[in-house]
């Protein structure tokens, strides 16, 4: 049953299709046949459907693509004068701050250098007071030194003159007189400041 079911159905098919195939070969496709007057009124319907798609194209749709296009045209150039103009203001902040971090070094060096000069000013100043007091001491001192030393040489004298007055009145028997005890007394001083210098 079921073969012939099958059998059936294929006979169906191939002869719907001869029968197709043989009025297809009678028939032109009715898009090529110019022969049908169908055809004629088809292609004037077309042209003017293109003419109005034409039309409507023309005057509605790309005047309207062409004004976005421009507007969107003069945004990006606006935004790229905007973004030149902000690049403007950029680089001159980076050259103003440039320059106002070159004018703070330059004017921290020279306190810098202002506060070293002042400061060695200082120092020399207090370096020449102490020199200057060193020195008030060391003429002071040297003052006193110069007056022992003559106290001292006037009280040897007087001891050199005594003891030698002492030593020729007990070894001659007599008083010789102060200014030639005195004479003697200074010569022999003479002789051995000379002889302390040459050695």
């Amino acid at each position: 049953m079921r073969r012939v079911a099958a059998l059936a159905t294929a006979g169906s098919f191939l002869l719907t299709s001869a029968a197709f195939a043989a009025e297809a070969v009678k028939t032109v496709p009715p898009q090529i046949d110019f022969a049908n007057p169908l055809l004629k009124s088809q292609v004037v319907w077309l042209g003017l459907i293109f003419l109005a798609l034409y039309l409507l194209l023309a005057n509605w749709a790309l005047p309207q693509v062409a004004q976005v296009l421009e507007t969107r045209a003069a945004r990006i150039k606006k935004d790229l004068d905007a973004a030149m103009t902000a690049k403007a203001e950029a680089d001159a902040a980076v050259a103003e701050l440039t320059a106002a971090t070159r004018k703070a070094h330059a004017e921290a060096q020279a306190a810098i250098n202002a506060a070293v000069d002042t400061a060695k000013a200082e120092a020399a100043a207090l370096a020449a007071a102490a020199n200057d007091r060193l020195n008030a001491q060391l003429a002071a001192a040297e003052a006193r030194i110069s007056a022992a030393r003559a106290a001292a040489v006037g009280a040897l004298r007087e001891v050199a003159t005594s003891a030698t007055t002492d030593l020729v009145t007990r070894l001659a028997g007599f008083t010789p007189a102060t200014a030639v005890i005195n004479a003697a007394v200074i010569n022999a001083a003479v002789d051995h400041a000379l002889t302390a210098r040459a050695a």
